[in-house]
């Protein structure tokens, strides 16, 4: 059993050539982006890639910490996959915390209007939201919130590759059982109370500032974790295809898949519900965040976001051979992970640019994020054995069937 990955040279040439691209896409961005527009967008795309980016790595130690507090055992025998796409968010959360560092005290109020004190002083709205959005409370949530996932993130895979050592006895697997709910629960306390709360309000809706929404948060939180679904699963798959986790099969990809498909529908779910009661109760401080995406430039994106992250995997996902089939996977997650990615976009643009424009820099940065990804997480993968051998609930992932 070929237990221990090892980075073939395809793989990290494939990484830098796209880290490559990435860097080159924001130099191009600091010298061709001139004056206030031009600096508008260019902040505007790092604020949309590195939140995004680093959201959907915070959606693996969630997948962790949810799967161990439901005592689930069918996912053990490739946990090391989302330990291993989990720790690459250090960096990925330092990258975000020096972005909006530099957004907010650069004053760069084109991206958060709320930063300017002047502008803040004669704008009731922002006056009234100013003991929130004001850059002390913002600099310390950042630093509080990204440390507190960096912290969990580390103390869960740091106990996963410590138990690999220990005795495989009655009273072993108890302990892990023990610790591993204790600290997974610790977790998803701060997780639900970041990423499903304050979190998107600071990073993402604050750059509309006069306009609010009770379901933002959900609705960010449902884009990331299907998304990090979609990365899972092709690591999974990259993985398989090279001859790694001979225990996963297509029963494990098919409870992957299952998940994919679900959150899709629960991502329209909260799409539809927060434009719809906004639409029907047709108030001025609320349409003002629909306007540009539905009657304005960006209406071609905003519906073209729901044909690609709701109606595309409802009819790929919906038949239980496609979900059991790799290359079938692959595709639909690539496709999962650029739909949510355009999501991000046209929820930062219209805040920030002054038209509508094709995302060459967006997208180029993407790529490079892309990039980054891949070389963190597959130098992740060398570090431990890929399968937590003893772990109470492996035999179970072993022979887990649906």
């Amino acid at each position: 059993m070929k237990d221990q990955f090892v980075v073939p040279a395809r793989l990290k040439t494939t990484s830098f050539v796209l880290m490559g691209i990435g860097l080159l896409t924001l130099l191009i961005g600091i010298f061709a982006f001139h004056g206030e527009h031009g600096s508008t967008r260019f902040w505007a795309g790092l604020l949309q890639n590195s939140s995004f980016f680093a959201l959907i790595i915070l959606a693996s130690t969630f997948f962790i910490g949810a799967t161990t507090l439901a005592h689930g055992g069918w996912q053990i025998g490739f946990r090391r996959v989302p330990e291993a796409i989990s720790m690459a968010l250090p960096v990925l959360g330092g990258i975000l915390f020096i972005v909006v560092m530099l957004i907010v005290f650069g004053g760069k109020e084109h991206i958060y209007h709320w930063v300017n004190a002047e502008h803040v002083k004669h704008d009731p709205i922002l006056t009234w939201k100013s003991a929130f959005l004001n850059k002390g409370t913002f600099t310390g949530f950042m630093i509080v919130t990204i440390s507190l996932w960096i912290f969990f993130t580390i103390k869960l895979r740091n106990m996963s590759i410590q138990e690999d050592g220990w005795d495989l006895t009655a009273a072993t697997g108890r302990r892990i059982i023990w610790r591993n709910t204790v600290w997974c629960g610790a977790f998803i306390v701060i997780y639900a109370l970041s990423v499903a709360s304050t979190t998107p309000w600071l990073l993402l809706m604050s750059i509309d500032a006069h306009w609010y929404s009770t379901m933002y948060s959900w609705y960010t939180f449902a884009s990331t974790w299907v998304s990090g679904i979609a990365l899972i699963i092709l690591f999974v798959a990259y993985l398989k295809r090279n001859g790694y986790l001979p225990m996963v099969n297509e029963e494990h990809l098919h409870d992957l898949g299952k998940f994919a498909f679900a959150f899709s529908i629960f991502w329209t779910y909260l799409w539809f519900s927060q434009y719809m009661l906004i639409w029907y109760a047709n108030m001025p401080e609320e349409t003002v965040y629909f306007k540009p995406r539905v009657w304005g430039e960006w209406r071609p994106i905003f519906f073209l976001n729901l044909i690609i992250n709701f109606i595309t995997p409802l009819l790929y996902l919906m038949k239980r051979d496609t979900k059991r089939n790799y290359s079938s996977m692959v595709f639909i997650s690539i496709v999962i992970l650029a739909g949510h990615w355009m999501d991000f976009w046209q929820m930062v643009g219209p805040g920030t640019y002054e038209h509508l424009v094709f995302p060459w820099y967006e997208a180029g940065l993407a790529v490079g994020f892309v990039g980054l990804i891949i070389f963190l997480v597959s130098n992740q993968l060398t570090k431990a054995p890929l399968v937590p051998k003893n772990h109470p609930y492996l035999k179970e992932s072993i022979v887990h069937h649906t």
